[in-house]
């Protein structure tokens, strides 16, 4: 898909955290002739926020519809303003109930611009699961992240989460995202590796068009030594490699050129990725995935949600309300998950 100008729809996060800050400075920075952006928040604190990351606060202008937003004058920060949160209710550093509820509400009317085709991808903010799922309100029980949310809301039926480093050139993905440790063994089944390593295959593919070495994709095995030959375990005979005999078949029916290896003990994995042997890692569980990722390109990654109608990414990162109202949190995370939105929005169909 190729278009003059690439639309994101941004929820911006949880008003108590620093998802306002990073949201405006993202946008003062990205939006251009090629690039519009449309912040999905409350104003007021979006305003307060401006002001905290020089952001000329009268460049943040309320509008109607998403229509109206990317039609803006040249320099303005369009913002739409569903469900304002009301200034006790959004304090730096004290998530609330209120701001949960107003949280999910951005998220979904975001989610749905991009659904309906009034943008062309989401970005999302940090977000409160606690505050999400103490709301109350409809779709906010037991709340997980954007993820699972997604899934339910836009009816995927496969989808896979994971993170892209694009200065460290990896990308890693998970078979199992926000279980329990003792519960992820059982979890793990033929399918979900295939899911896994199916679309991560697929994002590698959409990043590397016009290229001719082919992406080169590690499966990562569950036990120590990827099993010891089944003196550490049985997940990898019984479970992972026919994931991946099954991934590598769906590949070559979609025509994705990958060149897929596992199971590979993870820490294995990990260090050739990070030497250049693979672009992509998947991972069975979220700690597996996430100490690497966030030790090689903390702030610098970004989160996507593979599988879905719609392409979604979002910061790596979350509220820091430790940080939020003082102006000093970056916004680099923000900005690499607007560029990593258009590029896969531009990106030719696999």
């Amino acid at each position: 898909m190729t278009r003059a100008t690439a639309r994101l729809a941004v929820s911006v996060g949880c008003p108590s955290g620093i998802g306002p800050e990073v949201s405006v400075a993202a946008a003062a920075a990205v939006t251009s002739r090629s690039v519009r952006v449309l912040l999905v928040g409350d104003l007021d604190s979006l305003q307060d926020a401006a002001g905290l990351v020089d952001v000329d606060p009268a460049r943040l202008v309320r509008v109607g519809s998403a229509a109206e937003g990317f039609a803006s004058r040249r320099g303005a920060i369009p913002v739409l303003s569903p469900l304002p949160v009301a200034p006790r209710w959004r304090v730096p550093g004290k998530p609330s109930r209120q701001g949960g509820a107003a949280q999910l509400a951005w998220v979904d009317l975001a989610t749905d611009l991009v659904r309906r085709g009034e943008a062309d991808a989401l970005v999302t903010g940090p977000v409160s699961k606690d505050a999400i799922a103490r709301s109350g309100v409809s779709g906010s029980k037991g709340f997980l992240g954007h993820t699972e949310h997604l899934a339910r809301r836009l009816r995927a039926r496969e989808v896979t989460m994971a993170f892209h480093a694009h200065e460290r050139g990896l990308t890693t993905s998970l078979v199992t995202t926000h279980l329990p440790l003792a519960k992820v063994p059982r979890a793990i089944t033929a399918e979900g590796v295939a899911r896994a390593t199916y679309w991560t295959g697929w994002l590698l593919a959409r990043l590397a068009a016009g290229r001719k070495q082919r992406p080169r994709l590690a499966v990562c095995a569950l036990n120590p030594h990827a099993g010891e030959n089944g003196l550490l375990g049985h997940e990898e005979d019984d479970v992972i490699a026919p994931g991946i005999a099954a991934a590598r078949r769906r590949l070559a029916r979609s025509a994705i050129r990958i060149d897929v290896t596992g199971p590979v003990a993870a820490e294995s994995a990990f260090r050739h990725a990070q030497g250049g042997r693979f672009e992509g890692v998947v991972a069975m569980y979220h700690d597996q995935a996430t100490i690497p990722m966030k030790l090689l390109g903390f702030g610098d990654a970004v989160n996507l949600s593979l599988g879905l109608p719609i392409v979604r990414t979002s910061v790596d990162h979350g509220t820091a309300y430790d940080r939020a109202g003082k102006g000093t949190a970056s916004a680099a995370g923000m900005i690499e998950a607007m560029k990593l939105a258009v590029r896969l929005v531009e990106a030719p169909a696999s």
